[in-house]
């Protein structure tokens, strides 16, 4: 990557680029002059592209040393490239990509690098210490969001190792095609949020009765013992139904969810945490509200994180199928085995088949937001989108809503939307998250933390109160790719032992899970 040292700086991120953005904040002016006595001939915003030489209609467009585009009409040198001015090329064809030919890269061992969290059972460990209460049908919504607040105030002042109590609310249960065989995704989904580390085993299920996903599906791994409202009711219990008829009007509904949550909250209080190795930890990486400083300063430090956790021993994630298919030959040299680049070529089958079926194709992204913030096309998103995953091996791939199966690096296959694919990394397994923005976003989950890295430091001064580390400095030449990447695998270390809190937890902020159901609704 080179960036001017003058003060019009710019970056040029491969020596064979033939654009380069503009770094400085409020943009560039008509005659700055940039590096290699370029002289801009149009304005150019913070993080838009200008053409390093003149580019002839139907010319190759390049960053990142990769074609992200052609030239739709001539551009001069100086000139501003946009999504006006770009042409979307082709996607690479999925028949045509080598499968695991890669050597594995010389990566040492990194030993000696602990965390402070909760042990359980089953081997997990969380990082934090949450009772959950998932519903079976959004019918019982409301009422769960009602309970939840009666017990914070209520009981979880008398659990003092007890971080919080979360409703897993959702909009599926009832009125789905629940046989037909995509609904595998929600129910699974739905299913392996509940194993999250963070819930230590002791989710409870509040279902209506009549719904066609019944609660006792969301537990199937685990024995089913039903509330019953009586004196001799079973101090196990995790699912309770509301149309049970040992139920006489809504309080009694109450009375038994706050007597059930009292003993899961009981069983939750004796967690302690303890040291435990990286190895134990699964973090999820995922950006949203991207600009074209992403892929140069906030995600090249997350894949240098990626790659000292895998190093470590530990789990990392990430995914955004739209976000990776146009990069996706970058990726599949990366895997261990070829049966591994294959199942990387079918994740990305599937989700073009399914955008087909839906009438819409990858140019639905990117969004305004990440237009404004200078990237023209999906295919130079996910350019910078794929540096996430660091220079790790991809040991594993797994489908929407699956478990992760494997240490490593894994490829967790979710759809773009920033809510979506944070509900099926915790279905993954995902105990914390870093999230990458240039735009902003006060995104956050209650079950997991959420660590935001902005990826200018315009953003990190203007929403200093919600970011969490600014990546802009490694544009600025205040910081290296390493020496931040290094300050983020300190703070993942740090949040995943419950030391520091992250910013949108300090302010209360969070977001509803949202199921992905590429299912139909009957």
């Amino acid at each position: 990557m080179t960036v001017s040292s003058n003060l019009a700086r710019t970056i040029r991120v491969h020596p064979s680029d033939n654009v380069a953005i503009v770094v400085q904040q409020g943009g560039l002016e008509v005659g700055t002059q940039i590096e290699g006595d370029v002289q801009l001939v149009n304005r150019v915003p913070q993080g838009h592209k200008v053409a390093l030489e003149d580019l002839a209609e139907g010319e190759r467009i390049i960053r990142y040393g990769e074609v992200i585009g052609t030239a739709t009409t001539t551009i001069p040198r100086g000139g501003h490239v946009n999504e006006n001015n770009v042409q979307l090329p082709t996607p690479p064809a999925l028949s045509e990509l080598p499968l695991a030919t890669r050597p594995a890269p010389d990566m040492q061992p990194l030993e000696g690098y602990t965390f402070e969290g909760f042990r359980n059972p089953d081997g997990s460990v969380g990082t934090k210490n949450v009772l959950g209460i998932t519903t079976s049908v959004q019918c019982v919504a409301g009422t769960v969001d009602y309970v939840v607040q009666r017990i914070k105030r209520e009981l979880l002042p008398r659990f003092a190792n007890v971080d919080d109590v979360v409703g897993l609310n959702h909009s599926y249960g009832c009125g789905v095609a629940i046989g037909a065989p995509a609904a595998i995704v929600p129910i699974r989904t739905l299913r392996n949020i509940a194993l999250n580390p963070n819930f230590g085993g002791e989710v409870m299920v509040i279902g209506l009765g009549c719904e066609k996903l019944q609660p006792s599906t969301l537990v199937e791994d685990r024995p089913v013992k039903i509330y019953a409202n009586s004196e001799d009711a079973d101090p196990e219990a995790n699912v309770l139904s509301l149309q049970d008829e040992s139920f006489t009007g809504f309080g009694d509904m109450i009375d038994g969810i706050m007597a059930m949550a009292e003993r899961h909250l009981e069983r939750l209080n004796r967690r302690q945490r303890q040291t435990c190795p990286v190895s134990d930890l699964t973090v999820g990486m995922q950006c949203g509200g991207s600009d074209a400083f992403s892929g140069v300063t906030a995600n090249p430090a997350v894949g240098f994180a990626t790659d000292l956790i895998v190093r470590a021993g530990g789990s990392v994630m990430f995914s955004e199928v739209t976000e990776v298919r146009d990069a996706i030959h970058l990726l599949t040299p990366r895997a261990v085995t070829p049966e591994v680049g294959q199942a990387l070529l079918d994740q990305m089958a599937w989700y073009d088949d399914y955008l087909a079926q839906g009438q819409a194709d990858r140019s639905a992204n990117p969004s305004p937001g990440n237009k404004k913030g200078g990237l023209s096309n999906v295919v130079e998103k996910a350019l910078g989108s794929v540096i996430k995953s660091g220079n790790s091996p991809i040991s594993d791939v797994i489908g929407p809503g699956e478990r992760l199966r494997r240490k490593g690096l894994t490829f967790a296959a979710t759809p773009a939307s920033d809510f979506i694919c944070g509900t099926l990394q915790l279905a993954a397994g995902m105990n914390l998250q870093v999230f990458t923005t240039g735009r902003g976003t006060p995104y956050n989950l209650p079950m997991a933390p959420v660590i935001k890295v902005s990826s200018n430091s315009a953003l990190g001064q203007r929403w200093h109160d919600l970011i969490d580390l600014d990546a802009g400095r490694i544009a600025t030449g205040e910081a290296s790719i390493e020496q931040v990447g290094w300050e983020l695998f300190e703070l993942i270390l740090d949040v995943a032992s419950g030391r520091q809190q992250v910013a949108a937890e300090r302010l209360g902020i969070f977001n509803d899970l949202v199921l992905f159901n590429p299912a139909p609704v009957t």
